[in-house]
């Protein structure tokens, strides 16, 4: 006599998540926008629904901290990388996953992680995919996730005119980037891991999480997000001759081949400039300071990534 077992019911988003937030930045759009999220979440058998929607990047930690509070389990941010630094920084150490639905006009972190600009494969690795600890930098008491820049970097990103990036993307870094190919040569003192490693003139200090940064750059070859360091950086490029051989090398895929440029790598970084210079964290300007205070921070977010390809 044969038996029959019931086929098993595969859990639902819900069962496996239990509550799920979203933090979009409502000016920013992906496939057919917030509506299509509403509905693809909901499609997905998720019920449980905490929703936000903030004009700007910098109103969103406010929020992802409500949506801790309130009990998530699971937090998809809508926006390009201000967007998703600035809600790294508040779910850094809690445990509380990121999902990153790449809705804005930079999305290196979520290019460099593989999720792509597709809003129901974004939604489907959010639930589905697997969560993997990953480390972020710091300075000045700050997470990043994908990069941060001092000097002939900030400049560049704290110029990058806002409706320019709008209707050009990445050409108006190279708009402004062309401004500023005479940036000054500033006296630096670079010490990575208690050792100074880098002391005399420099135009640009940049520090990496990943290996692509600010305009599709691939800046870093060897950075990974999960190794416990940051690669660090330090161009002396001064003038356009000098820069355009140092981009041109960098585009290529090819930094450490530039006279311009030396590379390492470390855990905790301190730089000095004779001169107050602006820095960027994530394709996003702060102010202008004569010391940084660089770290990484290993492990400090779960963030929902696609499964490795074979």
């Amino acid at each position: 006599m044969s038996t029959s077992t019931a086929p098993t019911t595969p859990p639902t988003a819900t069962a496996r998540l239990g509550t799920v937030a979203v933090v979009a930045h409502r000016r920013k759009s992906l496939g057919g926008g917030l509506d299509e999220l509403r509905a693809t979440l909901a499609g997905a058998g998720v019920d449980d629904l905490l929703w936000y929607e903030v004009p700007k990047s910098r109103k969103a930690p406010k929020k992802v901290r409500k949506a801790v509070q309130k009990g998530a389990e699971l937090v998809f941010v809508w926006g390009g990388d201000g967007m998703v630094q600035r809600c790294a920084d508040t779910l850094a150490g809690s445990g509380t996953p990121m999902a990153i639905l790449p809705a804005g006009t930079a999305n290196l972190f979520a290019a460099n992680l593989g999720i792509p600009e597709d809003l129901a494969e974004a939604v489907r690795i959010g639930l589905h995919g697997r969560r993997r600890r990953l480390d972020l930098g710091r300075v000045n008491g700050e997470h990043f996730a994908v990069m941060a820049g001092a000097g002939f970097d900030g400049d560049l990103i704290r110029e990058a005119d806002r409706d320019l990036k709008g209707r050009f993307g990445r050409l108006a870094y190279v708009w402004t980037g062309l401004r500023h190919v005479r940036g000054e040569l500033v006296s630096t003192r670079i010490r990575v891991d208690g050792s100074t490693w880098f002391e005399g003139e420099a135009s640009c200090v940049l520090f990496g999480n990943v290996g692509t940064i600010t305009g599709g750059i691939p800046a870093f070859d060897d950075a990974r997000p999960d190794d416990g360091c940051l690669e660090v950086g330090v161009s002396t490029a001064n003038g356009a001759i000098d820069w355009a051989r140092t981009l041109s090398r960098m585009a290529a895929g090819r930094s450490e081949e530039s006279p311009f440029v030396r590379i390492t790598r470390g855990r905790k970084v301190t730089v000095r400039f004779a001169a107050p210079r602006t820095y960027e964290l994530d394709g996003g300007a702060r102010g202008a300071v004569r010391k940084l205070k660089v770290r990484s921070v290993p492990g400090a977010l779960t963030v929902c990534c696609p499964e490795p390809t074979a």
